[in-house]
């Protein structure tokens, strides 16, 4: 087993853990790190795409278990699921195809900008409040497409922006939750597909199809669907408020990282 290979199987447990214990999507770890560790293989002006759509890969098979978790326990609002995923597979697949013809600075920012900002609303604890009226088809539709947009640019499983929506439209929190991760399936499905097909055109090589690296995507899989199940017992033991902000801090460096990379 290579030193490649038993990072990739680190950072899998560690995202992995970290997803299960407080809900946030591994992409926002998985991005940032895989920059680093794929930097030596892959050409620099490719490498924050095949960074963001492993990551996406990843979470296609990570979210699978925690969909059946959340459907297990009946929280899953699947007429909402419905009302976003149409948009949804639209956004993401899009958000991938868009990329292509965005440059590593520009894609290197915007995620270290989206990654602060969740920093910031991890610490502060910032959170939507139920008090929007019934809204129209077309603003679920709209907000389907937005969300699926940048979590494709970022690689994540959209849970940061669905979360808060679905509690702005008077959706209790565990409801709420529960239909995010949901619907990071689609998103990462839409968007990991959208990333291998606009990579698949140039000839620069990444490891596997397009913008997606196998054995990066294999290990940090296997590892992450193990250890996420682990870090969704632990969270019933600590104090999640204070964990939450140690956290932030960790995000905010995470974006120092992809800054001055």
């Amino acid at each position: 087993m290579s030193e490649l290979t038993i990072l990739f199987l680190l950072l899998g447990s560690f995202s992995g853990f970290v997803a299960g214990l407080l809900g946030i999507g591994g992409g926002l770890i998985i991005v940032p790190i895989l920059l680093y560790l794929l930097a030596p293989s892959i050409d620099q002006s490719i490498l924050m795409h095949t960074s963001i759509g492993t990551a996406l890969a990843v979470i296609v098979f990570t979210s699978i278990s925690s969909l059946y978790a959340h459907h297990r326990h009946g929280a899953i609002l699947w007429r909402n699921f419905v009302k976003l995923t149409p948009t949804i597979l639209v956004g993401s697949y899009s958000g991938a195809i868009l990329a292509k013809y965005l440059s590593f600075d520009f894609l290197r920012v915007f995620f270290a900008l989206f990654e602060i900002c969740v920093a910031l609303i991890m610490w502060f604890g910032i959170s939507a409040s139920g008090h929007a009226d019934k809204l129209s088809r077309w603003v679920w539709s709209f907000a389907g497409y937005v969300i699926g947009l940048i979590s494709a640019m970022v690689g994540i499983g959209g849970g940061t922006m669905t979360t808060p929506f679905l509690v702005y439209n008077n959706i209790q929190i565990k409801n709420a939750i529960a239909t995010s991760a949901a619907v990071g399936m689609p998103i990462a499905i839409a968007g990991s597909i959208g990333f291998m097909v606009a990579g698949s055109s140039q000839v620069l090589q990444t490891g596997g199809i397009g913008f997606v690296n196998f054995e990066a995507l294999i290990t940090i899989a296997a590892s992450s669907v193990f250890f996420a199940p682990l870090g969704a017992k632990v969270t019933h033991l600590i104090d999640s408020n204070k964990l939450k902000k140690g956290f932030s801090i960790f995000l905010a460096f995470l974006a120092a990282m992809v800054i001055l990379f």
